[in-house]
C-alpha cells in the first residue's frame, strides 16, 4: 500500500492549499513508494505563520524542559530504526548499513543539541562606566528556514533543525523532493511524539517543479531570520544569493571534490580498506566521498592491485539485501549523469581499471579510472556516485598541490603511520576538515563541520552550531547613576 503524507503545519497534518500531490519514487524498482502534498507559496506562508506564532513560547520554555524533549526524541529515533531502514531504501536506495548509521548519528545529533541547551552561553564584559555590568548574551533569532538533502536524510534532516530548535528558534523545514519522508516528515513525527510543541517544527514538501518558487518564498519572508542549506554547490549559490538579497545570514554546506592521500609509509591493508570505504559508502553519494585517491608512486602498484580487486568484489544491487554495498543511485538521471562523466573521460584517453559501462536503471557499477586530465569533465566535477580517480605523486608537496587543485574545500583524508608527517601535510590542505590516518568521510555531532571555498561557509556541530543560529546582544546594567555633561 502506497504511503501518503500531508504537510506538517502548526502540529497538524494538512493538505496543500491546492490539494496537489507528488509521487515519491523508489529508485531501485521504479515504483511509487509514497505520495506527499505539493505545497505552493501560500502553504509556505502558512508554515512561517505557525513558526512565528510558536517562537515566543518556545524561546521561553525552560532549558531543562527543552533538553528533555530532544533527549526523548533521540531515544524514539533509536527505537524506530527498522522504519528508518525501510524509508531510506524505498525513497533513496539506501542500504541497511547506511540507514543504521544514519539512525545512530542522527540520534546523537539530537543528544548533542540537548547538551547545548544547558551549556554556558555568553560573556561578562569589561565596562567603561564605573559600577556598570556589561553582558554579551546569545539569544535565538526567530524563524529558521532549513533545507535538507536526500543523500543522508536522517543525519542531514536532523542537523537542519536540531541546533536551531535547541537554541530556542522555530523552524520551517523543506526536505528534499527525493526523500521527503526520511529527511523531513518521519523526523518531525519523532519530535512531535517526543512532545515538541505545535509550530516549533513545520515541514513543507513540494513538487520538484515548484522547488525554486517554494524556496524563494520561504527565504524572502521577513520573519525568517537565518537560512540553513545543505546540498549541491550549484543550488547553494542560488540559496546564498537569495539570502544575501534579503540581508539574512546563511549556513551553506555544499559539495566537495575530496582527496584521499596515501603516503608511502601508510599501512597498505588499512589504506585500501579506508579508501574503499571513503569512496564507495552510500555508492559515493556523500558530500565527503573521496573523488580522488592520490597514492605515492613507491606503493602505487601494490595499492592499485589490492584496491581494484576489493572494489570489483563489492556486492551491488537491491538495497534491501543486507549484503549490498553498492546500491542504486537516487534516480536513473543520476546514474546516467555519472555514466556520462565516465564516457567523457574514456573518450579523452582515461583508462578504466574496473567498472564503467552503462548503468542498469539507477544502478551504476563501482568504477575506478586513471589517466584523468584537466580537459575531462571528471577532473574538476564532483562525481557524487560510485566513481573515483586514481593518481600517483612523488612528493608530499605534489600531493598537497593536487589535493588543493579544486574550487572545493570540504574534507580530506591522509593515510600515514607517521602522525607528525600527516599533521604537517594536513595543515597545508585547504579544506574545512582533514582526517589524519583515516579517509575523508567523518562526522561527529560535537565537532565543527563545514567547508571552505565552493564547499560553503558556516559550521554545524557543538557550540559552533549554536552560534550559527543565535544572535549576540550587548546588554548593560548600571549599578550607579551616571553623570551627564548637560
Amino acid at each position: 500500500m502506497t504511503i501518503h503524507r500531508d504537510l506538517l503545519i502548526a502540529g497538524d497534518d494538512v493538505p496543500a492549499t491546492t490539494g496537489r500531490t507528488v509521487d515519491d519514487v523508489n529508485p531501485f524498482t521504479g515504483e511509487v513508494f509514497a505520495t506527499v502534498a505539493a505545497a505552493g507559496p501560500e502553504d509556505v506562508t502558512r508554515a512561517v505563520d505557525a513558526a512565528d506564532a510558536a517562537f515566543p513560547g518556545w524561546a521561553a520554555v525552560s532549558p531543562f524542559a527543552r533538553r528533555k524533549i530532544l533527549l526523548d526524541a533521540a531515544d524514539l529515533l533509536d527505537s524506530r530504526a527498522d522504519q528508518a531502514v525501510e524509508l531510506m531504501a524505498g525513497e533513496a536506495g539506501g542500504t541497511k548499513r547506511w540507514a543504521m548509521f544514519n539512525v545512530f548519528l542522527a540520534a546523537n545529533i539530537l543528544r548533542e543539541a540537548a547538551a547545548s541547551v544547558t551549556a554556558p552561553r555568553g560573556e561578562v564584559l569589561a565596562a567603561q562606566e564605573e559600577g556598570a555590568l556589561g553582558l554579551a548574551v546569545r539569544e535565538p533569532v526567530g524563524v529558521v528556514a532549513a533545507f535538507a538533502p536526500w543523500n543522508a536524510p536522517l543525519i542531514l534532516g536532523t542537523r537542519a533543525f536540531a541546533a536551531p530548535i535547541a537554541a530556542g528558534n522555530t523552524v520551517v523545514l523543506k526536505p528534499s523532493e527525493e526523500a521527503p519522508l526520511a529527511s523531513g516528515l518521519f523526523l518531525a513525527d519523532v519530535l512531535r511524539d517526543a512532545g515538541l510543541p505545535a509550530g516549533v517544527l513545520n515541514v513543507v514538501t513540494n513538487d520538484p517543479g515548484d522547488a525554486a518558487e517554494v524556496a524563494e518564498t520561504l527565504i524572502a519572508d521577513p520573519r525568517v531570520r537565518v537560512v540553513n542549506f545543505t546540498g549541491s554547490t550549484e543550488v547553494g549559490r542560488i540559496i546564498g544569493t537569495h539570502a544575501a538579497r534579503h540581508l539574512k545570514p546563511a549556513v551553506l554546506e555544499l559539495g566537495g571534490k575530496n582527496a584521499i592521500i596515501v603516503l608511502d609509509d601508510a599501512d597498505l591493508g588499512h589504506a585500501v580498506d579506508a579508501a574503499v570505504f571513503g569512496v564507495f559508502m552510500n555508492s559515493g553519494q556523500i558530500c565527503m566521498s573521496g573523488d580522488r585517491v592520490l597514492v605515492h608512486e613507491k606503493i602505487a602498484d601494490e595499492f592499485t592491485a589490492r584496491f581494484v580487486a576489493k572494489i570489483a568484489s563489492l556486492p551491488s544491487g537491491d538495497p534491501t539485501d543486507p549484503a549490498t554495498v553498492i546500491g542504486p543511485l537516487v534516480n536513473t538521471r543520476s546514474a546516467q549523469r555519472v555514466a556520462a562523466l565516465v564516457r567523457d573521460a574514456r573518450s579523452k584517453g582515461a583508462t578504466v581499471l574496473t567498472g564503467g559501462g552503462e548503468p542498469a536503471g539507477a544502478l551504476h557499477p563501482a568504477t575506478v579510472l586513471t589517466g584523468i586530465t584537466p580537459d575531462m569533465d571528471l577532473h574538476y566535477g564532483e562525481a557524487f556516485g560510485p566513481v573515483c580517480v586514481l593518481e600517483t605523486f612523488a612528493t608530499d608537496d605534489e600531493a598537497v598541490a593536487r589535493a588543493n587543485d579544486t574550487d572545493h574545500g570540504l574534507t580530506c583524508g591522509i593515510l600515514t603511520e607517521n602522525g607528525t608527517r600527516g599533521l604537517t601535510v594536513a595543515r597545508r590542505i585547504r579544506t574545512g576538515i582533514v582526517h589524519v590516518n583515516d579517509q575523508s568521510v567523518g562526522d561527529e555531532p560535537q565537532a565543527p563541520f563545514g567547508g571552505t571555498k565552493s564547499s560553503g561557509y558556516g559550521r554545524f556541530g557543538g557550540r559552533w552550531g549554536v552560534e550559527a543560529f543565535t544572535t549576540t546582544r550587548w546588554i548593560t546594567l548600571a549599578t550607579a547613576h551616571a553623570h551627564y555633561p548637560f
